[in-house]
């Protein structure tokens, strides 16, 4: 593995950052300065998005000939690093990077004609139901029922933590079209639209105050066959493959960019006892104790662009890196609440908007820092909670 850039790396990497100081406005980074989630308000993802599609940069994953890039994986990544250092806004990842590789893999070359393009320019905003009151971290348990009556299926049930549901007009979806046998034999993936009859959104507020996440009902709601993706009863295996995506890494770069600003944080801050807190010993300790977390996060990437790079499968590295970066994740927020202290309890949502324009309390950076607390709880949980993600180890690297 080597970490050294070519000249050629070099060259992208000075592209990459005049494209990033040419084209990101002061709102868009205000907006990815201000984030509370990794995922990103509508109406900054898909502003910046339709910038990156006119570029051709949307979609540095993507094959070639759907759209992508052609990039080598160290470019790849040194795109994902700069737009982190630059602050800008997060793109939605439903559908560049979870149902658009499913639909390249198993869709019929029907749905990738119809769909693909749709997702590049954000024409299509995808949610996804997958997880149910009784089946979140076991899938398998889903109950989200789908009838095949003549040329369409007839979904009755409820999907929950459907992220963005109420601004999606599609969702890919996990149902369950037989009862008999292996649980996971029985479920079948579908694309449907979310404004056919039947459908309904309830919000779910979250403890930063914010709505994100939604229960989404189906009452008699029927989605044409054509919408399904693989054959019936297939979909289990369709999910695993879209799981690979939604717990792949591209994390050291944001998290070496939060790691910074919560050291200029410490720099501003001051310590009980006076002068500044990155001076104070134990926030010094817990900081560096931290540096070395993200080091370990950063190779643990490195090591999976390597393997790719060499055209091999990083197999458990993925959930390694997912429970990493999201535990490594929540130890940030942890300290940038011990450092602004008493102005982090401070609810300001309606000034912290990117547009809002209003006088705040405290300093700009107290204004997130709870919220991103509260939020960034879930990280451990979606995705395959970082339980699951232990086992998938244990079993594939320790042999238990």
């Amino acid at each position: 593995m080597h970490l050294d850039m070519s000249r050629e790396d070099l060259d992208f990497r000075g592209e990459v950052r005049d494209f990033l100081e040419a084209n990101l406005t002061p709102e868009l980074r205000r907006a990815g300065r201000r984030a509370t989630s990794v995922f990103m308000d509508k109406t900054y993802s898909l502003a910046w998005q339709k910038i990156l599609h006119r570029r051709g940069w949307v979609a540095p994953a993507w094959p070639v000939r759907h759209g992508g890039t052609g990039w080598s994986e160290i470019q790849r990544y040194i795109f994902a690093a700069e737009s982190a250092r630059a602050g800008a806004p997060s793109l939605a990842p439903m559908g560049l990077k979870m149902v658009g590789p499913v639909i390249m893999g198993y869709g019929s070359e029907e749905q990738k004609a119809h769909y693909l393009p749709r997702i590049l320019s954000g024409e299509d905003y995808w949610c996804q139901g997958y997880s149910e009151p009784g089946a979140g971290s076991d899938l398998a348990a889903l109950q989200l029922r789908a009838d095949l009556d003549g040329d369409a299926y007839v979904l009755n049930g409820t999907k929950i933590w459907t992220t963005h549901a109420h601004w999606a007009n599609r969702m890919f979806c996990l149902v369950r079209t037989r009862t008999d046998g292996k649980p996971q034999a029985g479920i079948t993936f579908l694309l449907l639209d979310m404004e056919t009859p039947g459908v309904s959104v309830r919000p779910i507020v979250t403890l930063a105050g914010e709505h994100e996440v939604n229960q989404v009902f189906f009452d008699n709601v029927r989605v044409p066959v054509s919408g399904r993706v693989g054959e019936e009863n297939q979909g289990w295996t369709v999910a695993k493959y879209l799981l690979e995506f939604e717990r792949g890494g591209g994390s050291a770069a944001g998290l070496k960019v939060g790691f910074e600003r919560l050291k200029a944080l410490a720099r501003q801050e001051l310590a009980d006892g006076g002068g500044p807190l990155i001076e104070d010993p134990a926030f010094r300790s817990r900081l560096a104790d931290l540096g070395v977390i993200l080091d370990a996060v950063e190779m643990t990437e490195h090591r999976v662009l390597a393997d790719l790079a060499s055209g091999r499968n990083p197999g458990p590295a993925s959930s390694m890196l997912k429970t990493q970066g999201t535990e490594t994740r929540q130890k940030l927020d942890e300290l940038a609440i011990v450092g602004i202290a008493a102005y982090a309890a401070v609810d300001q949502k309606a000034a912290r908007a990117p547009d809002a324009g209003q006088d705040f309390i405290g300093p700009e950076h107290g204004l997130t820092a709870m919220a991103l607390y509260l939020n960034n709880r879930a990280g451990s949980i979606y995705g395959g909670s970082n339980e699951i993600q232990r086992d998938i180890m244990a079993r594939l690297v320790l042999g238990l």
